[in-house]
């Protein structure tokens, strides 16, 4: 019998304020720091929702209000994995000064055209990244009780 498949689980979040929006600088370990929302793994046995609200406070400091779900994208790397990023929208409520996850260089609030000229030089982690910014500009949004977990 063959393995059975599992593709890995995630969550995101687009976190806008006055324009600008929450993007993490992360050392992948490369020969260039690459920008990506606040993201991450499902822990095991988490809620969705808890995991996205852990990841963002781990990787920005920041406590938030999700506003909205922008829907399951599926996304597969260059070296074949496959993810699964449940992802939402989000206001920033309050910086807590916490350290950040050792990854994560430092965090900026940038615009749109910010973003779209770090995906030009190639120095985003995921095609998502706009994507989602630009869903969520569109309005592309469904209400949180759309997860059952």
């Amino acid at each position: 019998m063959a393995a059975r498949w599992t593709p890995n689980v995630a969550v995101a979040c687009v976190v806008e304020r006055a324009g600008r929006y929450l993007i993490v600088e992360e050392d992948k370990g490369g020969p260039c720091t690459v920008f990506n929302q606040p993201a991450g793994h499902l822990e095991p046995h988490e809620r969705i929702i808890d995991g996205v609200q852990r990841e963002v406070r781990e990787e920005t400091a920041w406590r938030i209000l999700l506003t909205g779900y922008l829907g399951l994208y599926v996304h597969v790397a260059e070296d074949g994995t496959h993810f699964h990023s449940h992802s939402f929208e989000a206001a920033a409520l309050e910086h807590l000064c916490t350290p950040l996850d050792p990854d994560i260089v430092r965090t900026h609030w940038l615009s749109l055209e910010e973003i779209e000229q770090l995906e030009d030089m190639g120095r985003l982690r995921s095609p998502l990244v706009t994507r989602r910014i630009r869903d969520s500009q569109r309005g592309k949004r469904f209400p949180l009780d759309v997860l059952h977990d």
